[in-house]
C-alpha cells in the first residue's frame, strides 16, 4: 500500500553552510523590559499549566486509523502503516510523547515540525521531530516550501513540504506559518515575569516583619538586644507555633497587616493566570485556580474544557494527518479519529443513562450508539431455520 507523495518532482539537499550559525528563537524584549520567549514563558506557573493541559490531554486521547466501508460504516485498520507510525512514530518515542511534544511545541511557538520517513515503495514508516526554534520556511518559485534547518553537526537540512509533517496555528492570509501566542502576548507575559521577580526580590533583599514589640519605655541598645533575642528563642520557628507570650514592663504586640501593596501584587498575579488562561482558551480552574469553581459546575466546566479549549487541537492534528500522511487517495478511504465521547458525555454511568434512554425511546439505533462508542457495529444475528410443522 502507498502512501502519498508517489514522485518528487525536486530533491532535498544538505551542506554545511557556516553562515547560518546559531539560529534566534523569536523573543524579543517586552514593554516591561523583560526579554520573552517561550523558554522564559514557560517559567510562569500558569503558562506551563496550560501547556501541559492542553498537550497531555491531547496526547492521552486514543488516537486510531479507521477504513471507510462500502455500506457507510467503518472499521479499525490498525495494520494500516500511518496508525503504526501514530503507535511508534520513532525508535525514541512513543505515540503518546511525540504527540505531546508536537502539541507543546505548536501551543508554545505557533509551529511543529517532523521529518516523514518513507520506504522506496512510498510507504510511511515513521516521523522524527525537528526543533521549532531552527527552522526557517522559504517559498519556492514553483508555489511549493522548502523547509531548512541546522542539525547538532551543523549540517543544513532542506526537505521539500511533502518531507514535512508540519502542525500550525492561527495562520495569516498567504502564510502558512502559524503566529506564536507567546509572541502575540509578549507585553503580558512580560508583566507576569516582572511581578515573579518582583516578589523573589522583595522576599530575598526586603525586611518582611509578622509583628512589632512595643513599650512606652525607652530602651537602650542592649536592652532592645536582650528582648529581641529572647522573642527569638522562645517563638520563632515552626516548633513555637502556638506558644502563649507573657509580657511584662509595659510591652505590647501588635501583629502588622498586610500592606496594601502586598494586596496589589497577589491581585496581579491572579490576574496573570486569568490572562494567560485567557491565552490558551482554557478555563482557570484547568490551571488549578479555584475561586470561582463549585462542586456543581465541575462537571460543566470540565465539559467546556474537551468543546472549546481542546476540540481545536485535536481537529488539527486529524485534519493535518489527513491533509499531509494520507494524500488525496488515501483520505477517500481512510480517516484517523480521536475518541472524545467519553469526556464529552461525561462519566460511564451518565453515558449509560443516555443511551439506555435513546434506546428505550428509539430514536437511537444500538449499532449508533455503539459507532459513538467507537465500537464495531454488532454482527446480523442468522435467520432462524423456519418451523416445518408451521409450514
Amino acid at each position: 500500500m502507498r502512501l502519498w507523495p508517489f514522485k518528487r518532482a525536486e530533491k532535498r539537499d544538505a551542506s554545511t553552510d557556516p553562515s547560518w550559525g546559531h539560529l534566534v528563537n523569536g523573543g524579543a524584549v517586552s514593554a516591561s523590559g523583560q526579554f520573552v520567549d517561550a523558554k522564559a514563558a514557560e517559567t510562569i506557573a500558569a503558562v506551563f499549566a496550560a501547556v501541559q493541559t492542553l498537550a497531555e490531554s491531547t496526547a492521552c486521547l486514543p488516537l486510531h486509523v479507521y477504513e471507510r466501508k462500502a455500506d457507510g460504516d467503518r472499521a479499525r485498520a490498525d495494520d494500516h502503516p500511518l496508525a503504526r507510525a501514530l503507535r511508534q512514530p520513532n525508535a525514541h518515542q512513543s505515540g503518546l510523547s511525540f504527540r505531546e511534544a508536537m502539541t507543546a511545541a505548536v501551543l508554545l511557538h505557533g509551529n511543529a515540525y517532523a521529518r516523514i520517513e518513507y520506504d522506496g515503495t512510498g510507504n510511511l514508516l515513521g516521523l522524527h521531530p525537528i526543533n521549532p526554534r531552527a527552522v526557517t520556511v522559504v517559498k519556492l518559485p514553483s508555489g511549493r516550501y522548502r523547509y531548512e534547518y541546522a542539525e547538532d553537526n551543523g549540517a543544513i537540512v532542506r526537505l521539500l513540504d511533502d518531507e514535512v509533517f508540519h502542525l500550525a496555528d492561527r495562520t495569516e492570509p498567504g502564510s502558512i506559518m502559524g503566529k506564536s501566542r507567546i509572541a502575540i502576548a509578549r507585553d503580558t507575559l512580560g508583566l507576569g515575569l516582572s511581578l515573579r521577580d518582583h516578589g523573589a526580590s522583595t522576599f530575598r533583599n526586603g525586611a518582611r516583619l509578622s509583628g512589632v514589640l512595643q513599650t512606652p519605655n525607652v530602651l537602650d541598645d542592649n536592652s532592645a538586644a536582650r528582648i529581641g533575642d529572647s522573642w527569638r528563642s522562645q517563638f520563632s520557628g515552626t516548633e513555637n507555633i502556638g506558644k502563649t507570650a507573657v509580657l511584662e514592663n509595659g510591652l505590647t504586640y501588635q501583629q502588622l497587616a498586610m500592606s496594601l501593596e502586598d494586596a496589589q501584587w497577589i491581585a496581579a498575579q491572579q490576574f496573570t493566570v486569568v490572562e494567560v488562561a485567557r491565552l490558551f482558551r482554557v478555563p482557570p480552574t484547568m490551571l488549578q485556580d479555584l475561586s470561582h469553581a463549585s462542586y456543581s459546575n465541575t462537571a460543566e466546566l470540565g465539559s467546556q474544557f474537551v468543546r472549546y479549549s481542546l476540540q481545536r487541537w485535536l481537529a488539527m492534528w486529524e485534519a493535518e494527518i489527513s491533509r499531509q500522511l494520507l494524500g488525496p487517495t488515501g483520505r477517500k478511504r481512510y480517516l484517523a479519529e480521536h475518541s472524545v465521547e467519553g469526556l464529552l458525555r461525561g462519566n460511564p454511568e451518565a453515558r449509560a443513562d443516555f443511551y439506555g434512554k435513546a434506546l428505550t425511546a428509539k430514536w437511537m439505533t444500538v449499532d449508533e450508539v455503539r459507532r459513538l462508542e467507537n465500537l464495531p457495529a454488532l454482527p446480523q444475528a442468522p435467520t432462524p431455520p423456519e418451523d416445518p410443522t408451521n409450514a
